[in-house]
């Protein structure tokens, strides 16, 4: 274990890796005890080198070695779910959902971070807010690093799909100091991945394409398949904020091609509506509807309300009859909750609004778009508010108002401190306020001033004082 996981966080394989530690579980004797942590800590740590290579053949070595043991729970869910979220079967979302349920009170980091893991992908996150909280402020103290790493980007994740850009940052940004400090970048991936994903629809193009390029690089040098997801999803996140369709549709594909959902590529349920859209205009309509078919038949729109809700706007998007897409994207803003998934839900407002004034529906274009508009200038997706805007404009709706005209009289003192250079701590002594207050306020006031960063503060407060 102690040489496999070396590997991994310097210069190894995973198909290394694996052989280290599957030879190593085949030599004890057979059935394994399952009171010997060794050995289940071997299954575990075997089951994260699959995960990370994401291929058939190195799963199932480890449903070999998994079958010679009674495994606990955690460990049956991970296989589960976690492993082939497309084709899990209904008794394991059961099984998770009531995992999940008992939650409340375990103070187990281990147990809390591998059934977060489980249902990741299937956006069970929201109900593990708490514990995944707790655990991951357990690595402030020094207590339990490795749980902390896991459950500070298991919450960026949930943060990212929910729209806490603001607290994402604080929290991934806490989670990756944890791993240079303790020398351990194999983690560091999930957590790179989702401040790419901020940063692409936010337009920081440059954070999020270097972000992409290490984990490519890292990824493909490993044989590490999952990373390259990573970094493909984050660079089909810069082509769609960037209006480069054909872009967005290529490096969709690396992740699953369409029609399909590769096995072992959990990632692939996260980038179903990026797919889609760029199938669509990308001219690939009957694509797109292949790729709706295959996540109905592997049953995801029952997985999850967000699952529904994206595969609703999906057949819509290719639908090719405006009434029977109209009922469509009025199925997916229905969705119970949508509105818990504001990135997405705004792109259904603006997909169906862009449908409604190319149908010379103009006054039912607006509302989507006023909506899509307000969304994304909230959470500071500046290439989508302002993709938003032009079709408002476009069928002779309003524009946004003033930049900055939103701040709070605490956010502006903080954000004229920030733009005299002043650091968060200076800011924090300053004003008698925590500095997590101080980062906090900023991150709200980005979008506010349509700036992404404190790089850009200056001027936007300059152009805010203009006559």
């Amino acid at each position: 274990m102690a040489t496999a996981l070396y590997l991994l966080n310097s210069y190894g394989d995973v198909d290394t890796a694996h052989r280290l530690l599957s030879g190593a579980i085949t030599l004890q004797p057979e059935p394994y005890d399952p009171a010997d942590a060794t050995v289940l800590e071997a299954l575990s740590t075997l089951l994260i080198v699959c995960a990370y290579g994401a291929r058939g053949e190195l799963w199932a070595g480890y449903d070999a070695a998994a079958k010679c043991t009674a495994l606990p729970d955690t460990l049956r869910l991970l296989g589960a779910t976690f492993a082939d979220p497309a084709r899990a079967l209904p008794s394991d979302w059961a099984a998770l959902d009531a995992a999940v349920e008992a939650l409340p009170g375990t103070s187990d980091p281990v147990r809390i971070v591998r059934i977060g893991t489980a249902g990741a992908y299937a956006d069970r996150l929201g109900a593990m807010d708490e514990p995944l909280r707790r655990t991951a402020r357990g690595g402030h103290s020094g207590e339990n690093n490795f749980p902390a790493i896991q459950a500070s980007f298991l919450w960026g994740s949930h943060a990212w799909f929910t729209g806490q850009w603001a607290e994402l940052r604080e929290v991934v940004d806490d989670g990756l100091a944890l791993c240079e400090e303790c020398q351990y970048p194999l983690r560091s991936w999930t957590g790179k991945f989702v401040l790419a994903c901020v940063s692409a629809v936010c337009g920081d193009f440059t954070t999020a394409r270097a972000f992409a390029d290490q984990m490519d690089q890292w990824g493909g040098s490993r044989r590490a398949h999952a990373i390259t997801c990573y970094a493909a999803h984050a660079k089909t996140l810069i082509a769609l904020s960037r209006g480069d369709f054909d872009e967005a549709y290529h490096q969709a594909c690396r992740i699953t091609p369409a029609g399909t959902f590769a096995p072992f590529t959990g990632h692939a349920l996260w980038a179903i509506l990026h797919l889609a859209e760029a199938a669509v205009r990308t001219g690939r309509r009957d694509k797109a509807l292949e790729h709706v078919q295959a996540a109905r038949d592997a049953g995801l729109d029952t997985v999850s309300p967000r699952l529904r809700m994206v595969l609703c706007a999906c057949a819509a998007l290719a639908a090719e009859d405006d009434c029977e897409a109209s009922r469509g994207f009025g199925e997916a803003l229905a969705v119970e909750g949508a509105e818990r998934w504001p990135f997405d839900h705004a792109r259904i407002h603006l997909v169906h609004g862009e449908r409604l004034r190319r149908g010379q529906a103009p006054a039912r274009a607006r509302h989507h778009l006023r909506a899509a508009a307000e969304v994304f200038r909230r959470l500071g997706a500046a290439p989508w508010s302002a993709r938003a805007e032009q079709e408002l404009r476009a069928c002779g709706g309003p524009v946004r108002a003033r930049p900055g005209a939103a701040l709070t009289p605490q956010q502006r003192e903080i954000v004229a401190l920030a733009a005299a250079g002043l650091s968060n701590k200076q800011i924090a002594g300053k004003l008698f306020l925590p500095p997590r207050t101080v980062s906090t306020h900023l991150y709200q006031a980005f979008p506010k001033l349509g700036v992404t960063s404190r790089a850009g503060l200056r001027d936007a407060l300059e152009q805010l004082h203009r006559p």
